[in-house]
């Protein structure tokens, strides 16, 4: 060997690889190989003094000051111990809030699902004006619409109904 002094052993109880480009820890300070640099890699003990983040209090949401030289873990622990203003009514909230006008469903939507026709609020099965007998102003029933009608009648066998829709949509054509 030409160069008995190159390099430094990884201090890893586990690796003791010999690496001629050592990194050394900026906290606890000791040598280390490319695969043990980080602080889990090597599970640093002094690595809350140097990895710098704000913690997050979990119950309110609210991030916690936390000086230099402390365990986050303990001042979040502190702060919801003693001034954590946790709301109650927050975490309460309920969120499908919007019923249906549907006279015999209690189904209840996240968002408002409001007719255009008679300005009432359904949920999604009786979003349509066709699925909850809607009493607003009728419009008129595009050439698509009532071939789409007359399909469905169709299929349906529903002869009376059929025969009205039949005839009203000829009247427009």
């Amino acid at each position: 060997m030409e160069f008995p002094d190159l390099g430094k052993h990884c201090s890893e109880k586990t690796c003791k690889q010999l690496d001629f480009l050592p990194l050394k820890c900026d906290a606890c300070g000791e040598v280390f190989c490319k695969d043990h640099f980080a602080y889990n890699q090597h599970k640093c003990s002094c690595a809350y003094q140097k990895d710098v983040q704000v913690p997050v209090c979990p119950l309110c949401n609210t991030p916690i000051p936390v000086k230099k030289g402390e365990v986050p873990d303990a001042v979040v622990s502190a702060h919801m111990d003693r001034d954590c203003k946790r709301d109650s009514a927050q975490q309460k909230q309920k969120i499908f809030t919007n019923k249906c006008f549907q006279p015999g469903c209690k189904k209840r939507e996240m968002m408002k699902l409001v007719c255009d026709q008679c300005q009432g609020n359904f949920c999604l099965k009786h979003r349509h004006p066709l699925d909850h007998a809607c009493k607003g102003q009728a419009r008129a029933i595009s050439k698509a619409g009532c071939a789409a009608l007359m399909r469905s009648l169709e299929s349906n066998k529903m002869s009376l109904n059929h025969r009205v829709l039949q005839n009203s949509c000829k009247a427009k054509s």
